[in-house]
């Protein structure tokens, strides 16, 4: 069953609040980050990304930039930008979109949960991208970051948070530059958050819905310090991780799209006859093209786009990672025409997800940077549980939620 621990976090306080909370250290590149953050020492981007604030030629994975990480965060809480709470709490963070508001409450998973698979997985990890999350939360000793988790809905829980809600005024309330609203309250009733923990016990597991690599990399750097304590209880911070667990009902999932660097020595009329091989391919022209449905997919290649669908035969509808648009393009174009057979290691590979539009796709293509791009249609929630269920593991880079948490509303240590 799922543990779910109230903790001490360290928050901004109210006036600089919008200033500080960031985007995700992994949706926006160094470039982007030191733009966002230019002219806001505020901002968690100089913790999360701190490369921002040395030269530009440095290796964001020297040891230069992580000690930068836990050096920043130092200097946030002697300048009192972060206070820590004075009692473990529970939190909820609404977040709302186009009129949609989710409401997520934010409390420390449990390592033991992770590698017992209470916790359950439905993407693979890039090794990369997991060590330097690691590095990270080992030289920092904190979760800066929280991970995205959802849960099976419970009624007892909805009526939990809309009583807290509706009774109490938020301790942030702000909308961010993006145009999505961002709602913080703290659960200070030890009352409420002794039942929000037993009612956590009773769901028989948890799911990963964004952010694999920070979990990962936080559960592997507990355990390792469980490892290191020959005095270890178990209830020490780092057994536990930061994370906002959302019921399922209330998410939605958007695409999450591919972008090759090359078509492996051949030409793009060589290329689609080859794609004629297992789908129907129609030439759309200049006008973006978004995928209608499952097993149909929309490619960009030489200024012009393609609806793609699946031939019968290409996918299997009873196996449940078969049928995914995310293992039918693998399977029959990035890995027997393509030769990209390592979606977690190749760098002729890359990922973008959808709410950057398909006009991100055609930029990066036009600007030669890419070859041709892949859109997809979005996997549904149902799917995600049931693939997770079964122990199956998705493509990495499959899903894709938005709105993305924002990084820096409370802040775990270890």
């Amino acid at each position: 069953m799922a543990i779910i621990k109230a903790f001490k976090g360290w928050r901004p306080t109210v006036n600089i609040v919008k200033d500080l909370a960031s985007r995700p250290y992994d949706v926006l590149d160094s470039n982007e980050a030191r733009i966002e953050a230019s002219g806001n020492q505020y901002s968690l981007l100089h913790i999360i990304k701190p490369e921002i604030d040395l030269p530009k030629e440095i290796d964001i994975h020297s040891e230069e930039v992580y000690n930068k990480a836990a050096e920043n965060f130092e200097f946030f809480k002697k300048n009192g930008w972060l206070i820590e709470d004075e009692k473990e709490r529970l939190y909820i963070y609404a977040q709302t979109m186009n009129g949609k508001t989710q409401y997520g409450i934010v409390g420390c998973a449990a390592v033991d949960d992770y590698l017992n698979n209470i916790i359950k997985k439905h993407e693979l990890t890039r090794p990369d991208k997991e060590e330097d999350r690691m590095k990270h939360v080992r030289i920092t000793n904190a979760n800066m970051e929280p991970v995205f988790f959802t849960y099976p809905a419970v009624d007892e829980i909805d009526v939990i948070v809309k009583y807290y809600i509706t009774t109490n005024i938020p301790v942030y309330d702000f909308v961010a530059d993006e145009g999505f609203g961002h709602q913080f309250w703290v659960i200070e009733d030890e009352s409420i958050i002794s039942q929000i923990v037993a009612l956590f016990a009773k769901i028989p597991a948890t799911y990963v819905a964004d952010g694999h690599h920070r979990t990962a990399a936080a559960a592997l750097v507990g355990n390792e310090k469980k490892k290191n304590n020959q005095n270890h209880t178990g209830s020490e911070e780092y057994n536990f991780f930061l994370a906002v667990h959302f019921p399922d009902n209330q998410l939605t999932i958007i695409d999450y799209n591919r972008l090759v660097t090359d078509l492996n020595g051949l030409s793009c009329a060589q290329f689609i006859e080859k794609l004629k091989t297992s789908f129907d391919v129609k030439l759309i022209g200049k006008e973006i093209y978004h995928p209608c449905c499952l097993h149909n997919f929309s490619m960009y290649l030489d200024e012009d786009w393609y609806s793609l669908s699946a031939k019968s035969g290409t996918y299997d509808d009873n196996d449940p990672i078969g049928v995914l648009d995310v293992t039918i393009l693998t399977n029959q174009v990035l890995d027997p025409i393509l030769n990209i057979t390592d979606l977690r290691r190749s760098k002729r590979i890359d990922f973008v997800g959808g709410i950057r539009g398909l006009g991100e796709l055609k930029r990066r293509v036009d600007s030669g940077e890419m070859v041709a791009a892949f859109a997809l249609y979005a996997v549904s929630m149902k799917q995600l549980i049931d693939i997770a269920d079964s122990g199956n593991i998705m493509p990495p880079k499959t899903t894709w939620f938005e709105p993305k948490l924002r990084s820096g509303l409370v802040i775990h240590t270890l």
